[in-house]
């Protein structure tokens, strides 16, 4: 199969769809893979270590996009390369759909076999989604505990205080692989946590994991506004798979809310989890609202793409090897896991959550390849 692998253009995303090893991984299983001119430089990777894997440098990504049968990216499309897309080309990326009706449009009107990293299952995990959870859930304690200072529009409060000072009180709403890593970080720094999340088998196992060091709350309205009525940083980690997220902390909320606390929504990419939430940038990534700081980049780990890309390929290359080495049809019959990545086919979507948030027509998958071969995954 021939494979691409552009550079990304998204606003400070420095992050690459690939390694050099990952490359020579595919090219080893007697795959082309085409690389676009500079496309791992911000993630630290030169041109001549992707040549050394076996990969061959285009110039333009206009070149990459046009040769490639199948796209390996990092994040979704953005305009600029909508043009590029064609039909019957497989593209394999993060797509977070629910929030892009623009996007979803193009790669149906495109006829592009879109397959999203972040619906893949294996078993009740998401295991693409898993590396860069981890990624942004640590991340957004330190971009917190960053925005917390004064000078960059916070409170003034130090993240584990010191002694005969309170340290701030963290607040996640979540309690998934961003919730358990953002409290990972918090509690490491000597914070006040509290994990708010509706499954109590979930809130037991964290009580276990930190040796009741952290406080769990089952989620409600109530608990919500009185655990972030006293605040400093709240962490919004709520994921519905393929879905938007659900809007737990509401406009009216921000005014319980102390003034110039930091709100970190990790949730952004699928709508974000406070209504107040709209995507920003690593080039411009906060903004005010009723007082409160907003956090809301949309692709956080890409601030720390040598560790992203690392994590993100070890993930992604076994499914990657599948659909080339298989090609699409047999791959996603021999993997059920993988059709739960299908979002978009023939022309049509196909991936209910999606077709749901967007008010547009859901075709099963089946309805469109017979999958009787496909097997338990």
């Amino acid at each position: 199969m021939k494979i691409g692998l552009p550079k990304e253009i998204k606003d400070n995303e420095y992050r690459v769809g690939l390694t050099p090893a990952g490359v020579q991984a595919l090219t080893g299983a007697g795959h082309t893979v085409y690389v676009q001119k500079t496309a791992g430089e911000g993630s630290g990777f030169k041109d001549e270590q992707y040549v050394k894997a076996g990969g061959q440098l285009l110039d333009t990504a206009d070149e990459v996009w046009q040769a490639g049968d199948m796209i390996v990216k990092v994040k979704e499309p953005v305009a600029p390369e909508y043009p590029r897309m064609r039909e019957n080309q497989l593209l394999f990326t993060y797509l977070h759909l629910a929030p892009e009706l623009e996007l979803t449009k193009q790669m149906m009107d495109r006829k592009v076999t879109g397959v999203a990293y972040e619906t893949i299952t294996q078993g009740k995990r998401l295991p693409l989604l898993i590396p860069m959870s981890e990624v942004a859930g640590r991340m957004s304690v330190q971009v917190g505990a960053t925005y917390l200072e004064k000078m960059n529009g916070g409170r003034g409060i130090l993240l584990g205080g010191v002694p005969g000072v309170p340290a701030a009180n963290v607040v996640i709403i979540g309690g998934g692989i961003v919730g358990t890593e953002a409290a990972k970080m918090a509690v490491g720094l000597g914070a006040k946590v509290t994990i708010i999340d509706r499954d109590l088998d979930r809130l037991r196992q964290l009580d276990d994991i930190f040796l009741s060091k952290v406080q769990t709350l089952a989620s409600s309205r109530y608990q919500i506004e009185e655990a972030i009525s006293h605040a400093d940083l709240v962490i919004g980690a709520v994921l519905v798979v393929g879905a938007a997220a659900p809007k737990l902390v509401t406009r009216d909320m921000l005014h319980l809310i102390p003034q110039g606390a930091v709100l970190v929504d990790v949730a952004v990419d699928q709508g974000g989890c406070f209504e107040t939430t709209h995507a920003t940038t690593h080039s411009n990534p906060t903004y005010y609202e009723e007082g409160v700081l907003h956090y809301c980049v949309a692709n956080m780990p890409g601030a720390v793409p040598r560790t992203s890309t690392f994590a993100l390929t070890n993930a992604t290359l076994p499914y990657a090897l599948d659909l080339a080495n298989k090609g699409f049809e047999q791959a996603i019959k021999d993997d059920a896991g993988l059709q739960e990545g299908v979002n978009t086919y023939a022309g049509k979507l196909t991936y209910e959550a999606v077709a749901t948030s967007q008010g547009l027509e859901y075709t099963p998958l089946d309805s469109l390849i017979d999958l009787k071969a496909a097997s338990a995954g």
